[in-house]
């Protein structure tokens, strides 16, 4: 498959085009080491890798069998990243109850010098909108950090409802579930095209 190959297209009545297409450990490693390195991804937990530690970390993603990671598009530029995970095999294995259909993401809008109003929400509805595409996902399970308060009141927005605190080796995070039912009505609720 080609890095070209966009698998998923939402467009959002304010802000345009938005897309997904499969991440090539390779030819996006530059693009990734600005993104993860820059001050406003903190939370990414990459401040200070290198460029090649970047090329290794989303090798080890793309090698992997119940990891995936795709470059965001806006209106055809890169925009934000996103990974899929399968919970029940990484990253929560032994931390939560997991349920046939979960489905683990992670996400990070780029950084910019001039943001746009409403643009990471768009993002978020974009990825949620591209798991729920698919009729195996149930639910989506997310666990940020429990300091990272804007992503919080962001997941809030598009249906996720807090389940409690847990202990990971690398943070304190914030177990959250979203259904299919509570990603759509929180999306009509604030009248975003899915």
């Amino acid at each position: 498959m080609s890095t070209t190959d966009v698998l998923f297209t939402r467009t959002d009545p304010a802000l345009g085009t938005f897309a997904l297409r499969p991440l090539d450990p390779f030819a996006d490693a530059e693009l990734l080491h600005g993104w993860v390195t820059h001050p406003k991804a903190a939370f990414w937990m990459m401040q200070d890798a290198s460029l090649p530690d970047v090329e290794r970390e989303y090798m080890k993603i793309a090698a992997a069998e119940h990891h995936d990671a795709f470059i965001g598009l806006h209106d055809g530029r890169p925009a934000f990243l996103m990974e899929r995970y399968d919970p029940s095999e990484l990253e929560l294995v032994g931390l939560y109850d997991a349920q046939p259909g979960d489905v683990g993401m992670h996400f990070l809008v780029a950084p910019s010098d001039r943001p746009v109003h409403g643009f990471t929400r768009a993002v978020i509805t974009t990825v949620m909108a591209a798991l729920f595409e698919d009729p195996a996902t149930v639910r989506v399970v997310v666990e940020p950090d429990v300091a990272n308060t804007a992503v919080h009141a962001l997941n809030e927005a598009v249906g996720f409802v807090p389940d409690r605190p847990i202990t990971k080796p690398e943070k304190e995070a914030l177990l959250s579930f979203c259904t299919r039912a509570q990603f759509q009505a929180a999306t009509a609720a604030q009248g975003a095209s899915i």
